[in-house]
């Protein structure tokens, strides 16, 4: 059997999780390349490399992914892609050199935030990398707090769950909750990053680490007031000690299981993972957060002379890999409408599509192939062609293409 792997992968720092194993890799997520040489390092291997001046150090991978940035070494320009593909070859080395195999059966990798452009890119990454597209998964950080938190026993979950993940550059607050009373359990979780932020460095004076503890002791009593929470999570280096932050920790214990879990996302991203090779997924609940649709996209059609409402995309899919193409016989119709229901049933509404430049047929006498997919959780597009009618009337050129908004 071969590795199932979870990959933290954010522009600070790297972890690597694989499922069922104790062991989890920490380090910057930095790559290096030594003067005069081939060979190329990462973590702090790649710091000390630099340190001794034979090493050009190129950090922020994942934001010169998103701006299409390039590094030139030794008169050689490389892509920013490029530098991702190496730093994931050597990453992933770890663990198949640590449980001798190199057979990767899934490999999810969790990001702060998702864009399009950047989950593209470890797409090609993995082709360089001999990793099918159909075993890699981009998902949020979100997406890895609701599976990390609902692998754990019912008590951690039964309430709300809330998490402050402290790490060098940014300090982010997520919230998980269960809705109940419904045909299907929903997990709604979300995040937003707080302004109050600092930088760890401040922790090694009592001063900076005072202050710190009274920033943080007075974000929880703004985002924990007046919620019902059955369990607090603490991630990420900021939380590898708690002896600096005792007005913060007194905020957040009372009547509730407080957890330290540095690990969290890459150990979620890996449990997401292995879910993926279940035939009958161990987690049977809609999923609402940032990398689900958080809207459920349908059309009204007729099946064997009943009317009947296909569902295009379900609220709770993962937007990146929900593709579908369809075909439909017109009946007389110009135009497609696409009901949009999202959470809130009462702000369900219809999407018209006029079928602009479309052959003038009689009824039941065009057919036409729809192919929807997302460029986010909020856009959806489409295209509609025309595939004409068997021998009687030929397909044309006709084809609407249109973004609609969810």
């Amino acid at each position: 059997m071969g590795l199932i792997i979870g990959l933290d992968l954010c522009d600070a720092y790297t972890q690597v999780s694989c499922y069922e194993k104790e062991k989890t890799w920490t380090f910057p997520t930095i790559i290096c390349k030594c003067k005069n040489e081939e060979e190329w390092y990462v973590g702090e291997e790649a710091y000390a490399r630099n340190l001794v001046g034979n090493g050009i150090l190129i950090d922020k991978l994942l934001n010169q992914i998103s701006k299409n940035g390039t590094a030139t070494i030794e008169n050689v320009k490389y892509e920013a892609i490029r530098l991702m593909e190496l730093f994931l070859e050597r990453v992933l080395k770890l663990p198949q050199e640590e449980y001798q195999t190199e057979e990767i059966d899934q490999l999810a990798i969790t990001l702060p935030s998702l864009e399009g452009k950047v989950m593209d890119a470890f797409l090609y990454c993995a082709d360089y990398l001999g990793i099918p597209r159909s075993k890699v998964h981009i998902i949020s950080h979100e997406e890895s707090f609701v599976y990390y938190v609902l692998s754990q026993k019912k008590e951690i979950w039964s309430n709300q769950v809330g998490l402050f993940d402290l790490s060098a550059d940014r300090l982010c607050y997520y919230e998980l909750k269960v809705q109940r009373g419904m045909q299907k359990m929903m997990v709604v979780a979300e995040s937003e990053e707080q302004e109050e932020a600092f930088n760890l460095d401040i922790l090694e004076n009592p001063p900076g680490a005072k202050m710190a503890d009274k920033i943080l002791s007075s974000c929880a009593e703004r985002l924990l007031d007046r919620k019902l929470f059955s369990t607090i999570i603490l991630s990420g280096k900021g939380f590898a000690r708690q002896d600096w932050a005792p007005e913060f920790m007194r905020v957040i214990c009372p009547r509730r299981k407080v957890y330290v879990e540095n690990a969290l996302f890459s150990q979620g991203a890996a449990l997401r993972a292995a879910d993926y090779l279940q035939e009958k997924t161990s987690y049977p609940f809609t999923c609402i957060c940032e990398g689900r649709l958080k809207s459920t996209v349908s059309m009204q059609v007729v099946y064997k002379d009943r009317v009947s409402q296909l569902v295009v995309a379900a609220a709770g899919e993962n937007w990146y890999e929900s593709k579908s193409t369809m075909e439909f016989i017109l009946d007389g119709s110009r135009n497609l409408e696409f009901v949009i229901t999202p959470m809130d049933p009462k702000k369900k509404r219809t999407e018209t599509v006029e079928l602009d430049g479309f052959p003038q047929r009689p009824p039941r006498t065009t057919r036409i192939q729809v192919n929807v997919g997302f460029l986010s959780d909020s856009v959806m597009a489409l295209s509609v062609r025309d595939k004409g009618f068997g021998e009687i009337f030929e397909a044309t050129d006709a084809v609407v293409r249109r973004e609609v908004r969810l």
